[in-house]
């Protein structure tokens, strides 16, 4: 979103803001799970935790926001077929995003042979996460914007996606239970952590600001505009009740809002602030993919919240989270290193941050 300065901080083609705010959120994302996972009680009702707690809600927000962001960011605004060009990329991306979601949810034979082959193992493996959020939602998206012509055209359906799909969500959610298991994790209910009602909503909310701010200059005016967004945002929400519950419209204004602010501040700040941040969120995919399995196991290895529990002080679940958070980073990099001498002609085609909101096409 900032114009790039030093060749030797950041690859052509990548936003600086946009990396940052995903590292950004990265460090909130393992850090949270962690102290989630490894708190004690009494620890956690500290003052302190519960507002950390409250924050961290912006983390999948954000994430989506900036993921639909990246999705017109990356388009090359001279050539009018980039879409069209572009879109087996993002294609293969969103059908690895899903199989990665789907495979962070099996549960191991013994399971699948102890739940039997009926709903409850289903509901279990088709659950609805961030990744099969970002995946379908990419996949949409990358479709429409092949499909439709004109910056205004495009406007104007990810503007009716934005607004609709929250709007939409309550009805969406009394609906699912008539569908089948798969496509009622999909669509919205209980058992789906990021269903498509409303998170998608994030996820075009970030596509139709990219497309509406696309012409200002990366830096203070994209920061300014994104911050009287953000702005205006948190002030309509104080003007309605507050609605806390999982297919709240306003609560998906109040976090656009939030995530229009975090991109603002990332605009705003340094370059070499954000440059210390964009490494990890351009490798935000494979940190998520790996830590999760750590914190909370899988395929019947239990992880951090099974061996552990929630018993420790807060030092010490901090000190395992950066430490996971770390460990995390460097294996995603030596995955990138590999995959660059294995891979030598898709060096420069895509990169390993092809999780929430990679921008390179």
């Amino acid at each position: 979103m900032r114009s790039l300065r030093s060749p030797a901080l950041l690859l052509p083609s990548r936003h600086p803001a946009l990396d940052g705010a995903r590292g950004f959120a990265v460090m909130a994302m393992v850090i949270g799970h962690t102290l989630d996972a490894l708190l004690a009680p009494a620890t956690r009702g500290h003052p302190w935790v519960q507002k950390y707690w409250e924050f961290r809600g912006i983390t999948a927000p954000l994430f989506l926001l900036v993921s639909g962001w990246a999705v017109v960011a990356a388009l090359d605004a001279r050539r009018p077929g980039a879409a069209k060009a572009t879109y087996g990329r993002r294609f293969q991306r969103a059908l690895l995003l899903l199989a990665l979601g789907y495979l962070l949810h099996w549960p191991g034979w013994e399971t699948v042979i102890a739940m039997g082959w009926g709903d409850t193992l289903l509901v279990h493996v088709f659950a609805f996460d961030a990744l099969q959020c970002i995946g379908l939602s990419l996949l949409l998206g990358a479709t429409l914007l092949a499909l439709i012509p004109g910056t205004w055209g495009r406007a104007g359906v990810l503007a009716a996606l934005a607004v609709g799909i929250p709007l939409a969500s309550t009805a969406a959610w009394e609906v699912s239970p008539l569908l089948p298991t798969v496509l009622r994790q999909a669509v919205g209910g209980e058992g789906s952590h990021f269903p498509l009602f409303p998170w998608a909503g994030y996820f075009f909310a970030g596509a139709l600001a990219s497309s509406c701010l696309r012409l200002l200059r990366s830096g203070w005016p994209q920061g300014l505009a994104l911050m009287v967004l953000g702005l205006g945002l948190l002030g309509g929400t104080q003007l309605f009740t507050a609605d806390w519950s999982p297919t709240s419209a306003w609560l998906v204004a109040l976090r656009v809002g939030q995530g229009f602010l975090v991109l603002a501040v990332m605009n705003f700040a340094p370059l070499w602030l954000s440059g210390l941040l964009a490494p990890l969120g351009r490798v935000s995919l494979w940190v998520y993919v790996i830590h999760l399995p750590v914190v909370y196991g899988w395929a019947g290895t239990p992880g951090l919240s099974q061996r552990v529990g929630p018993q420790w002080g807060l030092g010490l679940a901090l000190l395992t989270g950066v430490g996971l958070l770390a460990a995390s980073f460097l294996l995603a990099r030596l995955g990138q290193w590999l995959r660059g001498l294995t891979l030598p002609w898709r060096v420069g085609s895509t990169t390993l941050g092809v999780g929430p909101g990679a921008q390179r096409v």
